[in-house]
């Protein structure tokens, strides 16, 4: 993995070695067309200001060759004037010799004008030359030089893909070995593999974090390891359940990903956490899988698919979201808590009046038990006093008919017992 720091937000953010290489790539291209395009411009102009200056020369130096021939032709005409004005004031007999010798001269000078501007002709003939010569020239070293560039971009385009080819040649062998690995990884387990990550970067970015494994197993069923983090205060700022699944390849029955997600939510709920996060090798040609950070929500809240090389960058999303919402739920929290007391006072409330209703409700049932009680007490007590006071009338009905009872009440119309009465007084 490589850092890039964002030149406008001054932030950093990791990318794999085939984005790096891209980017690589990308700025190193533009950067040799800019300076191509540089070169081109700045030859061209060179060229075209050697161009521009040799035309310039040629033409001040004809300028100067012919004005410096007119003003001979001019001082030569002007003397040789003269000369013949005083011939012809001094001797008319000389006149034809003095024309001859003005024709001649007049040959002579043509001769001389006609040398001279062959001469002339002769010089901007040269120096034409030479000007295409050289335009020739310069343009034969531009070409070389743009074909010494192409070659050298041409090499460098090569050697460029070379290494991108190579690249990519190594990153698919990566990808390969990582896809068909059975149960191994760098020589771990793939939970061993992920374990090792973490705490290779535990105390630089998760110093306070809880990751372990999850041994407890008595909801019934258990993850394979558990994040939390708590700020200072000791609330929540994060909790993740993890869950690592690798393919064999001697399993006959090829295991999709989605066959373990409801498994994962439910150990989530069971253990009160926030995300679930499924690190999968399974389905190694699925691009969806393969392309990165895969969100399931749709189907079940919060859960997340990766690979196995995004298991550290997935956690320090989600830390980084949470502890931009951290205040919010500290808040929430608050909140929650001052709700639970209020809810609370007024349980305690609730359950006080009904604790009072019921007493109330159980002292008054018990009071009219009691004076129910005590009536059917009285009715019975009455009853008794009743049967009480019926039994001393009866004792003295019967205690007066004993004092009434007589031997001749008895023997009254009973002539036998009358008989052996008399007989017992005898």
């Amino acid at each position: 993995m490589n850092e890039i720091i964002c030149p406008n937000c001054q932030r950093a953010f990791k990318i794999d070695e085939a984005g790096y290489a891209d980017i690589l790539k990308q700025v190193r291209n533009h950067e040799f067309e800019e300076e191509l395009n540089k070169r081109e411009s700045f030859l061209t102009k060179e060229k075209e200001d050697a161009v521009s200056l040799a035309e310039e020369r040629i033409k001040n130096a004809f300028q100067k060759t012919l004005s410096e021939k007119e003003q001979l032709i001019q001082g030569l005409k002007a003397e040789k004037e003269q000369e013949l004005l005083a011939i012809h004031t001094k001797k008319d007999i000389e006149l034809a010799n003095l024309s001859a010798k003005l024709q001649a001269f007049e040959t002579e000078k043509a001769l001389a004008v006609a040398e001279a501007l062959s001469n002339v002709q002769r010089e901007r003939d040269h120096l034409e030359s030479s000007l295409i010569n050289e335009r020739n020239l310069k343009e034969s070293e531009i070409k070389a030089l743009e074909a010494s560039l192409k070659m050298q971009l041409t090499e460098a385009i090569n050697v460029k893909d070379a290494e991108i080819k190579s690249k990519e040649q190594l990153i698919e062998q990566y990808k390969d070995m990582k896809i068909r690995l059975s149960t191994k990884m760098l020589g771990e387990t793939l939970e061993k593999h992920c374990e090792v990550q973490f705490n290779q970067v535990r105390s630089m970015a998760f110093p306070t974090a809880y990751f372990e494994k999850d041994n407890d197993s008595s909801s019934g069923s258990k993850g394979d390891y558990i994040y939390r983090e708590n700020d200072a205060d000791g609330n929540e700022i994060i909790s993740i359940m993890f869950e690592m699944k690798n393919e064999s390849d001697e399993t006959n029955a090829k295991k999709k990903n989605e066959d373990f997600f409801k498994k994962l939510d439910e150990d989530r709920d069971k253990k009160k956490c926030e995300y679930a996060i499924l690190v999968s090798m399974l389905e190694a040609d699925n691009e969806l899988y393969n392309g990165g950070i895969v969100d399931v929500s749709y189907r079940y809240p919060k859960m997340y698919v990766i690979r196995p090389q995004f298991f550290i960058p997935i956690i320090t999303l989600l830390r980084n979201a949470a502890l931009n919402s951290l205040k919010y739920k500290a808040e929430l929290n608050k909140i929650k808590n001052q709700h639970i007391d209020i809810t609370n006072f007024e349980n305690k409330i609730n359950e006080f009046k009904s604790g009072f209703d019921y007493n109330r409700k159980q002292a008054a049932s018990k009071f009219e038990t009691a004076v129910k009680e005590i009536d059917n007490s009285i009715k019975h007590l009455t009853l008794v006093r009743d049967n009480l006071l019926g039994s001393i009338n009866q004792m003295r009905l019967a205690s007066d008919k004993l004092d009434d009872l007589t031997i001749k009440k008895l023997t009254r119309g009973n002539a036998t017992m009358t008989d052996k009465f008399k007989e017992l007084g005898e």
